[in-house]
């Protein structure tokens, strides 16, 4: 199976338009387009749109993610998964690592945690 990805809005416009280039077949949204969250819209929030919709969010937030997942588990809830990206790796290198796992990944390989890419 393959992963989807929700973008956040904070990152670069490159990382969607390079792997719909790349790897046509992986479904990825982004913030703010249609059918999904709008700009503005909090992480708590986002978080519980990933988890009903089955997206794995991609992000840059590494300060208050953790939080922010930590309080959704604490309400019972769930995510199929937060990967932030590395500001040490090149877009490039991070592009790699997301086409990689998500077509490489089991669904339910990074449910209720966050991944630092690079990936182990």
């Amino acid at each position: 199976m393959t992963l989807t990805y929700l973008i956040d809005e904070n990152v670069n416009p490159l990382y969607p338009n390079q792997i719909r280039l790349r790897e046509p077949e992986i479904v990825i949204k982004v913030v703010g387009e249609t059918e999904t969250p709008p700009k503005g819209t909090l992480d708590p929030e986002i978080l519980c749109w990933c988890e009903e919709h089955q997206f794995v969010l991609v992000t840059n937030n590494r300060t208050s993610m953790p939080v922010h997942l930590t309080d959704h588990m604490a309400l019972g809830r769930h995510i199929p998964g937060i990967f932030i990206l590395n500001p040490n790796l090149s877009i490039g290198e991070n592009l790699e690592e997301l086409i990689l796992a998500a077509l490489a990944s089991e669904n339910d390989e990074y449910q209720d945690r966050i991944a630092y890419l690079p990936l182990p």
